[in-house]
């Protein structure tokens, strides 16, 4: 599949933050290194959480159903903007369900339960759930980090290790949505606080 130039270089520089600009909070100041497990994991949580958070508001209400596509590339059963908002939202619900000992929702893949449609229900069962991951990851310390947990999404594992999923699930699918922006012609709020100079 070829992508125009443009869209190509607007994707490349959306990546750029993470990696060589804004840094998480405690990795800015190098005195400053987390003091506890749930911090070590929390600030690229929050991160993570925050970036795509943005890109979801960022997103018109009236793209939300939008589905990339190209010629010649077979695009089929891909997620909606919707759809991708609404299952990470299911996912944060569900790691931090596991590592709490309670059940998930089911189908979280699909979206799951929630009833959630439009860009604001969505939005807002997103904030729902990050205020919810955030609540629960500070409960995690250095005598239960390593406690068993079991359930169908990144288990059996650590309480530890399906925080470390939460955060790779966030940010993987921060990498997709971004996709979905540029396409739309929007440069994604993390890189415009963070742009990348060209000489």
């Amino acid at each position: 599949m070829k992508i125009p130039l443009a869209i190509a270089a607007l994707f490349f520089a959306s990546a750029i933050p993470f990696t060589i600009g804004a840094r998480p909070a405690a990795a800015q100041d190098q005195n400053a290194i987390p003091k506890t497990i749930a911090a070590s994991v929390g600030d690229a949580l929050r991160y993570t959480e925050s970036e795509f958070l943005s890109a979801a508001e960022a997103m018109p209400a009236e793209k939300y159903s939008y589905m990339p596509s190209a010629p010649g590339a077979d695009f089929k059963g891909v997620r909606s903007f919707a759809e991708q908002v609404k299952h990470v939202a299911c996912a944060n619900y569900a790691f931090f369900n596991e590592i709490e000992g309670k059940t998930p929702p089911e189908h979280c893949e699909k979206g799951g339960p929630s009833p959630a449609a439009t860009k604001a229900e969505l939005l807002k069962y997103l904030r729902d759930s990050i205020e919810y991951a955030d609540k629960v990851l500070v409960t995690i310390n250095e005598k239960n980090a390593l406690d068993r947990v079991d359930g169908p999404y990144a288990a059996p594992n650590s309480k530890l290790g399906v925080a470390t999923v939460a955060v790779w699930h966030v940010a993987d699918h921060y990498g997709q949505i971004v996709y979905y922006l540029c396409l739309n012609g929007i440069v994604p709020p993390a890189t415009q606080q963070s742009p990348l100079t060209v000489r």
